[in-house]
């Protein structure tokens, strides 16, 4: 009996430190069937807490020796470093417009578009949010977006940040690919500058921010999925995956952490069915 109980007692702690392993190590955690159990976890699923580039350990100058006063200096300047409140960025697609023309100057919003507008600005005012920065991108139809939203909100239009790198493009290549739609140049001309929009407005608080902020981007479709894929670390070549309707919400939150959720995707459900849309209208008779 003794042989027994001390058998079943050796075993149960083998299996705890067992797992205890497994759980310290997340390249040897199993995986559900539906993600391949019998392989280690994909290097893309681990979320990378640097990815702003201001995770406080990598900001800090690191321990060089165990001493007490080493570690209270390196405590004391973690804690510096920290981001203590969350930013709030909400996005939103510009309203529908007539693809007209072989300039920007002639994407103009369509009837359909203005009304759009209206009932986004009418929703964001009903969210009831203090903003802290508006921005909107230097197109025509984003601009003519912005300035119907500005009209329901509280800010001051001459405080609104116009930014060339939130101009529509496309951001990197699709995955599948798209046969129909291969814009090699401008793939190599957008790439750069949109992920430089990203990295512009999506990064954690700074640590003297005293409460949460709350961002509005005035956008477009191309840009706004990519930093969606961007900021949940999705692989980036799904952006083409996702559908946003015109002037839709999409609500990204950065925690102080670093950590980043999804509160909107693409919505647009305050709005009457007749004005949900999502292509470009390329014909004037289409136009409502």
């Amino acid at each position: 009996m003794r042989k027994l109980t001390s058998f079943v007692c050796g075993t149960g702690a083998g299996l705890a430190a067992y797992y205890l392993q497994r759980l310290r190590d997340p390249q040897t955690v199993v995986q559900n069937s539906w993600t391949h159990s019998d392989k280690p976890v994909d290097p893309w699923a681990l979320w990378d807490t640097n990815w702003d580039c201001r995770e406080p350990r990598a900001l800090v100058r690191p321990l060089r020796n165990s001493q007490p006063e080493e570690e209270n200096r390196y405590n004391a300047e973690l804690e510096k470093a920290k981001a203590k409140k969350a930013r709030h960025i909400i996005l939103v697609r510009h309203g529908e417009y007539l693809d007209v023309g072989d300039s920007d100057d002639t994407h103009h919003l369509t009837e359909r578009g203005r009304k759009q507008a209206e009932f986004t600005g009418k929703r964001l005012c009903e969210l009831g949010i203090k903003w802290d920065k508006v921005v909107a991108s230097t197109m025509v139809r984003a601009q003519e977006t912005s300035d119907i939203i500005l009209k329901q909100i509280d800010f001051e239009k001459e405080k609104v940040v116009n930014c060339a790198f939130l101009r529509e493009g496309a951001p990197i290549p699709p995955q599948p690919p798209v046969g129909h739609w291969k814009p090699e140049a401008s793939f190599l001309r957008d790439g750069s500058r949109i992920e430089a929009g990203f990295r512009r407005y999506f990064h954690r608080a700074y640590p003297d921010q005293e409460k949460e902020s709350y961002t509005l981007i005035v956008g477009h479709g191309n840009v706004i999925r990519y930093f969606v894929c961007r900021a949940l670390q999705f692989p980036a070549e799904g952006w083409l995956r996702i559908n946003i309707n015109h002037a839709s919400i999409t609500w990204l939150t950065i925690s102080p952490s670093g950590n980043v959720s999804i509160k909107y995707l693409g919505d647009s459900g305050f709005m009457p069915a007749e004005l949900l849309t999502n292509r470009i209208p390329r014909d004037v008779k289409n136009v409502v």
